[in-house]
């Protein structure tokens, strides 16, 4: 194994050519440390039992079992990033882990790249989340009237042209304001755009799909443009 630095680091793919890049990558990544290299995931999963890396490069197509497979049957598999040519899983594999994608073939500054995502992850920057003021209520027009919602009971909320529909967890309203509007009312760290005409609160989605989120039952589309975003704010609030 190569490497110097403190964080440890696995390599988990059946492509020998994928290793030799790989660990030659982190070889020059003065913050890694490689610890181990697998061919499959069996292995992988083996190691991971008395083992807890920090960081996996998983690859989707191997033998015995697949990297989505296998991430799903990891109870806390350690943060990811893929190395693979299918990015078909991109959503529902943040809820595993997964925090960036590496297509084959890998290039340095690709692969540098998605370093620094994760070292962004790993420590994020608690200033300035301590710094976002959260409020208890927002205030919004009803007919004519203004009504008090506790920011906690929101579970998401629809646009409906100049009006937008805000589902609490015990009634909705529909409310005279615009989605741009309602996004700057509500905490970035709480809620996010997952849709042109969708928000969600992050810490209420029950389950994750490829183009879906699920709250209380209901299956709320996911934006091609809010994929990444939402999947790295969903894996950092599940941590």
């Amino acid at each position: 194994m190569t490497g110097q630095g403190n964080i440890p680091c696995i390599i988990v793919d059946d492509e020998p050519a994928a290793h030799y890049v790989l660990a030659n990558y982190i070889k020059q990544s003065p913050q890694l440390e490689l610890v181990f290299q697998g061919y499959n995931g069996v292995e992988a999963m083996q190691y991971l039992e008395n083992h807890s890396p920090q960081l996996m490069f998983l690859d989707i197509d191997m033998p015995e079992i697949t990297g989505i497979d296998m991430l799903k049957k990891l109870k806390n598999p350690p943060r990811t990033i893929l190395t693979t040519a299918y990015s078909e899983f991109a959503l529902e594999s943040y809820e595993y882990g997964v925090i960036d994608y590496l297509l084959k073939p890998i290039y340095y500054p690709r692969f540098v790249k998605s370093i620094t995502r994760f070292m962004e992850l790993a420590a994020p920057k608690q200033a300035e989340i301590a710094e976002e003021k959260v409020p208890e209520v927002i205030y919004v027009k009803v007919d004519s009237d203004t009504y008090p919602i506790e920011v906690k009971s929101i579970l998401y909320a629809q646009s409906y042209g100049n009006y937008v529909k805000i589902f609490t967890q015990k009634r909705h309203y529909l409310a005279t304001i615009t989605t741009n509007d309602l996004e700057k009312l509500l905490p970035s760290s709480l809620f996010m755009r997952a849709h042109k005409s969708y928000i969600i609160a992050l810490d209420k989605v029950d389950e994750v799909y490829k183009d879906s989120v699920v709250i209380r039952r209901n299956e709320i589309p996911i934006g091609i443009t809010y994929r990444r975003e939402l999947g790295e704010k969903l894996q950092s609030l599940r941590k």
